[in-house]
C-alpha cells in the first residue's frame, strides 16, 4: 500500500472553531461541500504550530471570516427578511438586467460545451502511455465542472463522457488518474443530476465498489464515497444490487468522522427505496449497521432498520440475535430520564431519534392487525414462540426504559409508542416469562399513572394491558391493582360520578398541536395516533384521518374488565380499601379536626403534645416497612392535612390580613420547628434515609402522577418570517396572529378601530398592545407617560424583591420585540425605551447604532425591553398593587376574547392558548391558531381606587418581618401565597402537593435556622446547660431530591419548541412554576430558561450541551456566538480603570466584549478570560474598603493572602459595614466604595451575559442578599464570619434564658448566677457599643450605651446584627444591584440557589477529578494517551497542589477556574500536541493557544525536567500574550 493509503488526519473543518480562529487561512468552498478528496491539496500535516497567533489567536478575526458557510448563513438571514424591504429598481431595469444575464449564460454554456468536446476527444484518443495528457484533460474537466451550470451539459454529452470516466476510474497503475476521474464523476452528478442514471448504465457503481472493497489509496477511497453518495440519491436500486452497502461500510472505521457521515448517508439513501423482495444484499450489512448504532451520529440508520424489519422475518431474526435491544436501550436512556442529561437531538424539528427507535421496536414485534401482511405477522409470532429466551432478553432490556420514558413526561406520541410496545411484550410473553419480566417493575403503579391521560388511544392500550395481565396472572395482579388504584381508575371510566369522590385524578392530558400547514414537511406527524407508528408506507392521507378505534371502544373494554374481574365487594368504597389507606385516612381526619379545634379556642398550646404524637405516628407509617402506593398516599388526604397543620389553617384562605398573620405567625414557626425536628431525625437507628427524604420522594411520585400541565408544541419544521404591525411594526422570525380590534357595543368614550385586520406579535403583552391601540382610539388623544415602564427600567435605585417575585409580565405599552431579532435589527437607544406610544410606532425608522468591529450593527440592550414585555405570567399576586408605587400605573383599556376578559399578565399567544386549555380542547390546532382572525374587544377601564403604600404594607404578610433580623426566617411569611398557579384546580391534590413541597424545600433550606432555634430554646428552658451544646450537626439533603424529572422534561420539550423564542411563547404554567417552585426543575433546564428569559434565543441555545453526557451544563463560552462582538483595548497597569471605561461604554449593549491588551498581539477568548480574572483580583485588594476581613484566620492563610495584597476571607467575600455618618475611613472615600460596587455589579452581569468565568469567591450570604434579594438573619452570619456568628447565637441564647426565667420566676435576683457567658459576666467582657473589628463604627450614642451589660445585651445584639447584615451594607448592596441591572435585570437569577449561582458565575470550585483526566483531554499531532510525555504530564498535574492547578488552568485557558461541568464542559476540548523544537527539547518551554485550550508540549527527556519547565511556564509565563 502506498503512502496515500496512510490514514489522513481530520480535515481542517473538524477542528474546533476557536482553533480555526487562530489561523488566518481561509478555505474556498467547492461545489462538493464536504468533499475530503478536494482537501488533499492542503498540507495533510498542517500542524497548529503554523497557526499560532502567539500565546493566543485571533478569535475576533475568525468570527467574521472563518469560513464560507458562516458568510452564507448570514446572507440567508439577511435575505430572509427581504420581503420587508421595498425594491428600488424599476421593472425596466430588471428586465434589462435579466436579458444581460440570460445572454451571458448562453454564451458561457456554448463555451463550456466546446471545452467538453475538446476534453472528450483528448480522453478518447489518448493512449495508456500518454499519462500527462490524460491528467491534464481530467484536471481541466474538473475545473470546468466546478464552475459550469446544468444548461452547459446535455444527456448526449454526459452519455459520451460516462464510459470514458468509468474506464479511467478503473485505472490500476496511476492513482492520480483514478482520483481525478472519480472526482469528475462526483462533479458531474452535482451539476447534472440526471447523469447518475447514465453513469449507472456504464457500470460506474461496480467500479466504485471495487475501489472501496480493497482500499489502496485513502484519498481515492474518500472520493469514491463522495461519488457513491451522489449516485445513491437517484439510483438506490443499482447501488443495492452492486453491493454498495457493504462496500461503503467495509472500512468505515478507517475514515474520519466527516467521511463516515458520507458513508452513512449513502446507506440511508439506498434504504429509502428498499424493495421488500430485494433484502438479501442488505442482510450482510445488518451487523455493521447495528454496530454503527452505538455511535453518536446515527441519524437515518434506525429508519433503514425499521424498513428492513417491516419487510423481512430474516431481518427480525438477525436483529434479535445481534442483541439489538441492548443498543436501543442505550439510545433511549438519553431521553432526559435524568434531569441533568440533555435530551436527544431533534431531527428536522418534528421527529427525534426516540420516535425512530420506537418504530423499530414496534416493527420487531408482531402486530395484532391482520389486514396487511398476515403471513409476515404469523412468521414473527412463530419465531418469538420458538425463541422465548430472545423475547425475555428483549423485554428485560426494553420494558424498564419504556416505563421510565413514559413516566418522565414524554409527549403523547412517544407515550403511545411506548405503550404499544409494552402491550405487545405483555401479549406475546408466556405467563411464567411475564411474571419474571414484571418482577422488578411496578407495572400497577405505572398503569395507574397512564390512566390519568385523557387521550382515548392511550386509554385503550392501557386497558388492553390490564386485561392481558388479568387473563394471564389474575392472582398476582388483583391485589396490586387495588393498592395502586388501577381498578378505581377503570371503574371511574364507566361511572364518572365516582370520579368526583376520588382525590386521585383519573383523567388528565397532554395537549399536542399539529400544524396542518407544515404537514408536507413533518411527514411523521399524523392526524390520528392509530397511524403514528404504522410502518405501512402506502396509507393515504384520507385513511390517516379515519380513526381505527370504534366510538365506544374504551367504554366497552372497561365494562368488560369490570364485569369479568371486579366483584361488587371490590368496588365498595370501604371494603375495597387497603388497611394502610384506612389507617392513613384516620390519622388525616384526626389531624384536620385537631387543627380546626385549635383555631376556635384559645388553648392551642394544650394541643402541641397531641400534635407531636400524631405527627410522629404519621411519619412512622410513611417511613415504615409496609409500602404505601401513590394512590394510597394521595387518596388518604394526608397531604392536605399536613399542609393545613403547617399553615395553622391559613392555607387556601382568599385573603390573609396583617392581624391574621401576626396572630398565627408564632404557631407556624413552632409547627415548622416540631415537624422539621421529626423529619430531620432518624426515626429508626438502622434507617438510612431521613423521614424528610422519604416524604419528598412520595410527594414527587404523587406529583408526577397527578399533575396535568399541558405541553403545547407547534411542530413547525421551519419558522415563517412575518411582519408584526402591533405593537412596534417590525419583522419577526415567527408567525404573527391576525387580530381585529373591535370596540365594545356599549362603549362610547373610545373610537372604533375595527376596519383592518392587523398582524400582532404573538409574544407581545397586553400592555404593549394597549400602548399601540390607545393613541388610535382615545378621543382625548393624550399621550400619557408610561411611568411603570420607566420605573421598571430605573437602574439607579435599589431593587429588593422577595424570593417569590420573579419579575413582571411587563408594563411596556410601547416596546416589544422578539428576542430572536435582537441581532438582526438595531435596538432603540436607552432613552427611547421610555418613549410614548406615539414614538413606539415609528421605531423602524430609527437610526441604527454604531458599527462594531465585526461589521455588524450594534444592538443596544434588547433585554431592556424584553425583560418588561415578554416575561408572561411570571409576576404572581404576592406583591402590592401597582398603585402602591405612587406612580400613575392606571390601566386604560380592558380586552376581551370571546366574552372573557384577558389576563394582563399574559402575552397574546398565552391568552389564546390558556383560553383553549380552559375550554378543555383536546388538541389545539396550530394551523387554526395562526390562520383564523381573532376578534379582540376593548373598552375603557374604570379608574382604580388609589391605595396608599402604608396601607399596602400593613396588608402584606411580609410586613411582619420588616426590620427583624434576629431570629425570624423570611421564608415563613412568604409561603402563604393566595394564588399559587392560576390554571390549577384548587380542590385537586396538585395544589396541596406543591404547597407541601415548597414548605419542605424551605424547611430544608432553613434547617440550620430551625435546629439552632430549637437548641436555643432548650438552653433557655434549662434542658441544655453548656453553650457548646448549641452547635448543631445539619443533615445533608441534596437539592436535586426536590427536582421533578417529569416536569423538567416537559419544560425541556417546551423550550425545544420552535415557538419558544421567549418565555412568553410557552404555556403559563412554565412561567408560574419557575417563579414559585424553581426547585422542581433541574439545574440544566433552569439555566436554559434563564438564558431564554434574560437574553433571548440567540444566547439560550446550548450549542454543545446535547453531546455533554456529564450531566452538567455545557461551557457557556459559545452561547453568545450569534451576537455582534466588540473589541476593547485595555491597559494592564490600570485594569480597574479599563474595566470602568469598558462598562460605561458597553454595559447596556447586547454585544460580546473581547479584550486586546495594549502593546500585545494576543486577542480573543484567552485574553478576555484573563482580563476578567485580573479584574476579579483587583476587586479583592485590601485598600478598596469593600469587604470585611476575617481577623481570626490562620497565620498561614493570612500571610499567603497578605503577601498578594488580597482580602483575607476564607468564608467568602461579604461587604464591610459603613456607617451612614461616616464618609471617609482610613483615607477611603465611601463614594468610591459605592462606585466600585456599581462597577462590580456591571462586571458580574456582563461576564454572565458573555459566558465568562469569574474568580470571585463571594460568600453564600452575599449571593443570598445581593443577587437573590432575600433577607438575612442572625443565623446567616456564621456563613461569612463563623466566630462572630457563633458568639451572637450564644448571646441570643443568654437573652432567651433571661426572658424565660423572668417569665417563670418573676424575680431578677434568683437567676443572676445563670447569666454568665462561659463563666464570665457580660460586664466583665468590657464590650462597648462599637462594631467589632471597626472601632470607628458606633452602633448607638448616649450615656447609657457606653458599655454592654446584661441589661442592654439584647439591644447590643440587635444593633450588631442589623449593622452587619442590613443597615451597614444596604447602600453597597444597592449599588451592586443597580450596576447589575444596567446589563440585565438581576431578578432573572432568583430561580437559582446560592450554590448554583456560584457555579454559574465562577465555574467549578474543584479543578478536576484526577481519574477523569484521560476522558476529557484530546491528544493529537504526535501524542497519544500512551505517549511517555503524556503519562508524565498527567502524573505531574495530579501532583499539583490547589494553587498550582489554578495556575496551570489559567496558563492553558486564560481562567483559573473551569466552567460549570468541569473539564467535560470545556469547549474547545483541552488538547495537548507535540511541540516541534528547533534545538534541544529540554531547553524549550511549553506554549499555549488559550483561544483553543491548546497546549504545545515539548517531548522532555524526563518527568523531572518536564515539571521544572511546566512550573516555570505557568508561573513566569502569565501576564502577557505574545508570539510563541
Amino acid at each position: 500500500m502506498g503512502n496515500r493509503g496512510q490514514k489522513r488526519p481530520e480535515s481542517v473543518e473538524e477542528l474546533p472553531a476557536d482553533k480555526r480562529a487562530c489561523s488566518s487561512l481561509e478555505f474556498r468552498p467547492s461545489s462538493s461541500s464536504n468533499s475530503p478528496g478536494q482537501t488533499h491539496t492542503n498540507s495533510p500535516n498542517l500542524a497548529p504550530e503554523s497557526q499560532d497567533g502567539g500565546h493566543d489567536g485571533g478569535e475576533m478575526d475568525t468570527s467574521s471570516s472563518a469560513s464560507g458557510s458562516v458568510r452564507s448563513e448570514e446572507a440567508e438571514k439577511d435575505s430572509a427578511y427581504g420581503s420587508c424591504d421595498s425594491d428600488d429598481l424599476a421593472d425596466g431595469e430588471l428586465r434589462f438586467n435579466r436579458d444581460i444575464l440570460r445572454d451571458f449564460q448562453r454564451r458561457r454554456s456554448s463555451g463550456d460545451q466546446a471545452k467538453f468536446k475538446k476534453i472528450l476527444v483528448t480522453l478518447t484518443e489518448a493512449d495508456e502511455v500518454d499519462v500527462s495528457g490524460v491528467l491534464a484533460a481530467l484536471t481541466e474537466l474538473c475545473e470546468v465542472l466546478s464552475f459550469c451550470t446544468e444548461s452547459s451539459l446535455s444527456s448526449l454529452t454526459v452519455d459520451s463522457l460516462a464510459p470514458v470516466l468509468v474506464k479511467h476510474a478503473k485505472h490500476e497503475s496511476n492513482p492520480d488518474i483514478m482520483l481525478l476521474a472519480i472526482r469528475a464523476i462526483t462533479y458531474l452528478c452535482d451539476v447534472f443530476p440526471r447523469s447518475s442514471g447514465l453513469l449507472s448504465r456504464h457500470g460506474v457503481v461496480p467500479a466504485l465498489c471495487e475501489r472501496l472493497m480493497a482500499i489502496e489509496y485513502l484519498d481515492v477511497a474518500e472520493q469514491c464515497l463522495q461519488a457513491l453518495e451522489k449516485i445513491s440519491r437517484d439510483q438506490p436500486l443499482a447501488c443495492l444490487q452492486s453491493g454498495a452497502i457493504m462496500a461503503v461500510l467495509n472500512y468505515i472505521d478507517f475514515f474520519s468522522t466527516t467521511v463516515q457521515r458520507v458513508a452513512l448517508s449513502t446507506v440511508v439513501n439506498i434504504c429509502k427505496k428498499l424493495p421488500s423482495e430485494c433484502t438479501a444484499p442488505f442482510m450482510l450489512a445488518v451487523p455493521s449497521l447495528c454496530n454503527l448504532l452505538q455511535y453518536e451520529d446515527r441519524q437515518g440508520l434506525i429508519g433503514s432498520l425499521v424498513k428492513l424489519a417491516s419487510g423481512s422475518v430474516v431481518a427480525v431474526r438477525t436483529l434479535f440475535e445481534l442483541n439489538i435491544s441492548s443498543i436501543l436501550k442505550d439510545i433511549l436512556s438519553t431521553y432526559d430520564l435524568s434531569h441533568g442529561i440533555p435530551s436527544v437531538n431533534m431531527v428536522d424539528g418534528h421527529c427525534n431519534q426516540v420516535c425512530e427507535v420506537l418504530k423499530l421496536l414496534n416493527a420487531l414485534l408482531p402486530t395484532s392487525a391482520r389486514d396487511q401482511d398476515v403471513q409476515m405477522v404469523l412468521d414473527k409470532e412463530s419465531f418469538l414462540a420458538n425463541q422465548p429466551d430472545l423475547l425475555q432478553k428483549f423485554g428485560n432490556d426494553i420494558l424498564p426504559i419504556l416505563m421510565q420514558v413514559v413516566s418522565s413526561g414524554a409527549n403523547l406520541y412517544v407515550c403511545y409508542g411506548c405503550l404499544s410496545i409494552i402491550n405487545k411484550l405483555v401479549y406475546f410473553s408466556k405467563s411464567d416469562n411475564l411474571l419474571e419480566l414484571l418482577n422488578n417493575t411496578n407495572i400497577s403503579s405505572f398503569l395507574a399513572g397512564v390512566f390519568t391521560r385523557k387521550e382515548h388511544h392511550v386509554l385503550i392500550i392501557a386497558l388492553q394491558i390490564v386485561e392481558t395481565l388479568l387473563q394471564k396472572l389474575s392472582d398476582t395482579f388483583s391485589n396490586s391493582f387495588i393498592k395502586e388504584g388501577v381498578f378505581f381508575a377503570v371503574d371511574a371510566l364507566l361511572t364518572p360520578e365516582k370520579c368526583s369522590q376520588l382525590k386521585f385524578p383519573v383523567l388528565s392530558g397532554t395537549h399536542f398541536s399539529i400544524d396542518s400547514n407544515q404537514r408536507h414537511a413533518a411527514k411523521e406527524v399524523f392526524r390520528c395516533l392509530c397511524y403514528a407508528f404504522d410502518n405501512d408506507q402506502f396509507s393515504s392521507a384520507s385513511e390517516m384521518e379515519n380513526c381505527k378505534l370504534e366510538k365506544d371502544s374504551v367504554h366497552n373494554l372497561a365494562k368488560h374488565i369490570r364485569t369479568k374481574y371486579l366483584t361488587t365487594e371490590l368496588l365498595n368504597s370501604e371494603k375495597g380499601l387497603t388497611d394502610i389507606l384506612q389507617k392513613l385516612r384516620t390519622f388525616s381526619a384526626a389531624l384536620t379536626d385537631l387543627v380546626d379545634m385549635s383555631l376556635h379556642d384559645d388553648t392551642s398550646a394544650q394541643h402541641e403534645e397531641k400534635y407531636y404524637c400524631m405527627l410522629h405516628q404519621i411519619i412512622t407509617i410513611l417511613n415504615g416497612k409496609e409500602p404505601i402506593s401513590t394512590f394510597e398516599f394521595i387518596e388518604s388526604g394526608i397531604v392536605k392535612s399536613l399542609v393545613n397543620y403547617l399553615s395553622n389553617g391559613l392555607y387556601m384562605r382568599e385573603k390573609v390580613g396583617s392581624q391574621g398573620v401576626s396572630s398565627h405567625y408564632d404557631n407556624v414557626e413552632k409547627r415548622f420547628e416540631v415537624f422539621g425536628g421529626l423529619l430531620l431525625s432518624l426515626s429508626e437507628p438502622l434507617s438510612e434515609d431521613l423521614p424528610l427524604s422519604v416524604l419528598i420522594q412520595k410527594l414527587q411520585h404523587a406529583l408526577s402522577s397527578v399533575e396535568n400541565f399541558p405541553v403545547i408544541l407547534s411542530h413547525a419544521s421551519k419558522q415563517r418570517n412575518s411582519f408584526a404591525t402591533v405593537p412596534n411594526g417590525r419583522c419577526v422570525s415567527h408567525p404573527c396572529l391576525k387580530v381585529r380590534f373591535t370596540k365594545e357595543e356599549v362603549e362610547t368614550s373610545l373610537y372604533d378601530y375595527s376596519e383592518d385586520v392587523l398582524t400582532v406579535d404573538p409574544f407581545s403583552s397586553l400592555d404593549a398592545i394597549e400602548g399601540f391601540l390607545w393613541r388610535k382610539v382615545s378621543i382625548k388623544r393624550t399621550e400619557p407617560t408610561n411611568s411603570v415602564f420607566q420605573a421598571s427600567h430605573d437602574m439607579k435605585g435599589p431593587i429588593f424583591q422577595g424570593p417569590l417575585d420573579a419579575g413582571s409580565q411587563g408594563k411596556s405599552p410601547d416596546l416589544m420585540e422578539s428576542e430572536s431579532m435582537s441581532s438582526e435589527f438595531p435596538e432603540e437607544d436607552k432613552d427611547s425605551s421610555q418613549s410614548t406610544p406615539e414614538s413606539a410606532s415609528n421605531l423602524r425608522e430609527m437610526t441604527p447604532g454604531e458599527a462594531t468591529s465585526s461589521g455588524e450593527t450594534q444592538t443596544v440592550s434588547a433585554e431592556q425591553e424584553q425583560h418588561v414585555s415578554s416575561e408572561a405570567g411570571v409576576k404572581m399576586k404576592t406583591q402590592c398593587p401597582e398603585s402602591c408605587s405612587g406612580e400613575d400605573a392606571s390601566v386604560k383599556l380592558l380586552f376581551y376574547l370571546e366574552g372573557q376578559q384577558l389576563n394582563r399578565e399574559l402575552t397574546m399567544y398565552q391568552a389564546i392558548i390558556q383560553q383553549q386549555i380552559e375550554a378543555e380542547h383536546e388538541i389545539i390546532p396550530s394551523g387554526k391558531l395562526w390562520g383564523q382572525v381573532h376578534t379582540l374587544t376593548y373598552r375603557a377601564a374604570v379608574e382604580p381606587k388609589q391605595t396608599h403604600p402604608q396601607e399596602c404594607l400593613q396588608n402584606s404578610p411580609v410586613s411582619a418581618k420588616v426590620g427583624t433580623h434576629l431570629q425570624q426566617a423570611p421564608f415563613f411569611s412568604n409561603i402563604f401565597v393566595p394564588e399559587l398557579v392560576a390554571e390549577l384546580d384548587k380542590s385537586g391534590p396538585t395544589y396541596d402537593i406543591l404547597f407541601l413541597l415548597k414548605s419542605l424545600e424551605g424547611m430544608n433550606k432553613f434547617k440550620f435556622h430551625l435546629m439552632s432555634r430549637e437548641r436555643t430554646k432548650a438552653f433557655a428552658e434549662g434542658r441544655i446547660d453548656n453553650l457548646d451544646n448549641l452547635k448543631v450537626a445539619v443533615p445533608v439533603i441534596p437539592e436535586n431530591e426536590f427536582v421533578n424529572s417529569k416536569l423538567t422534561e416537559k419544560l425541556e420539550q417546551q423550550m425545544r419548541d420552535p415557538l419558544a423564542v421567549s418565555i412568553g411563547g410557552m404555556p403559563l404554567w412554565c412561567n408560574q412554576l419557575m417563579a414559585l417552585y424553581p426547585f422542581l426543575f433541574g439545574f440544566e433546564a433552569r439555566c436554559k430558561y434563564f438564558r431564554l428569559a434574560a437574553f433571548g434565543p440567540l444566547q439560550a441555545q446550548p450549542h454543545s450541551s446535547f453531546h455533554n453526557t456529564s450531566g452538567a451544563p455545557s461551557d457557556r463560552r459559545h452561547n453568545a456566538g450569534s451576537l455582534p462582538r466588540k473589541k476593547f483595548l485595555v491597559c494592564r497597569d490600570r485594569i480597574l480603570d479599563s474595566a470602568a471605561q469598558m462598562m460605561n461604554l458597553h454595559a447596556c449593549q447586547k454585544v460580546v466584549l473581547e479584550v486586546e491588551y495594549n502593546e500585545e498581539v494576543g486577542t480573543g477568548l484567552g485574553p478576555t478570560l484573563e482580563f476578567y480574572t485580573l479584574v476579579c483580583h483587583e476587586f479583592q485588594k485590601t485598600g478598596l474598603g469593600m469587604w470585611r476581613e476575617d481577623y481570626t484566620s490562620s497565620t498561614s492563610c493570612k500571610s499567603l493572602q497578605a503577601g498578594s495584597g488580597m482580602v483575607v476571607s476564607p468564608s467568602g467575600l461579604f461587604p464591610r459595614p459603613w456607617s451612614s455618618t461616616l464618609s471617609t475611613s482610613n483615607g477611603i472615600e465611601f463614594s468610591d466604595v459605592t462606585k466600585q460596587f456599581v462597577l462590580l455589579g456591571q462586571v458580574v452581569a456582563k461576564a454572565l451575559q458573555d459566558g465568562r468565568v469569574l474568580d470571585l469567591p463571594f460568600s453564600k450570604a452575599f449571593y443570598k442578599l445581593a443577587i437573590l434579594g432575600q433577607e438575612l438573619s442572625v443565623y446567616d452570619i456564621q456563613s461569612f464570619d463563623p466566630e462572630l456568628g457563633r458568639v451572637l447565637l450564644e448571646f441570643q441564647a443568654l437573652i432567651d434564658r433571661k426572658r424565660y426565667l423572668e417569665t417563670v420566676c418573676g424575680e431578677k435576683s434568683t437567676f443572676d448566677v445563670d447569666m454568665c457567658f462561659r463563666n464570665t459576666k457580660i460586664e466583665d467582657l468590657y464590650l462597648d457599643f462599637t462594631l467589632p473589628g471597626y472601632p470607628e463604627y458606633v452602633l448607638t450614642s448616649g450615656s447609657d450605651h457606653k458599655m454592654v451589660t446584661m441589661t442592654n445585651l439584647e439591644e447590643y445584639v440587635s444593633l450588631l446584627v442589623d449593622t452587619t447584615i442590613n443597615a451597614g451594607i444596604s447602600r453597597q448592596v444597592e449599588a451592586f444591584r443597580s450596576g447589575f441591572n444596567q446589563v440585565f435585570p438581576i431578578k432573572h437569577l432568583q430561580i437559582f440557589t446560592e450554590e448554583e449561582l456560584e457555579k454559574l458565575l465562577c465555574g467549578e470550585r474543584d479543578s478536576w477529578a484526577c481519574n477523569g483526566l484521560l476522558d476529557h483531554i484530546k491528544f493529537d499531532h504526535g501524542y497519544t494517551a500512551s505517549s511517555p510525555p503524556i503519562i508524565n504530564l498527567l502524573e505531574i498535574v495530579q501532583e499539583f497542589d490547589h494553587e498550582q492547578r489554578r495556575a496551570f488552568l489559567q496558563f492553558v485557558t486564560g481562567a483559573p477556574r473551569l466552567p460549570p461541568g468541569g473539564l467535560a464542559s470545556l469547549n474547545p476540548k483541552l488538547t495537548i500536541v507535540r511541540k516541534h523544537c528547533s534545538k534541544w527539547a529540554d531547553a524549550d518551554l511549553p506554549s499555549v493557544m488559550t483561544c483553543a485550550n491548546y497546549l504545545k508540549l515539548p517531548p522532555y527527556s524526563s518527568k523531572e525536567r518536564m515539571k521544572e519547565k511546566l512550573l516555570y511556564a505557568i508561573t513566569e509565563g502569565q501576564g502577557s500574550f505574545h508570539l510563541s
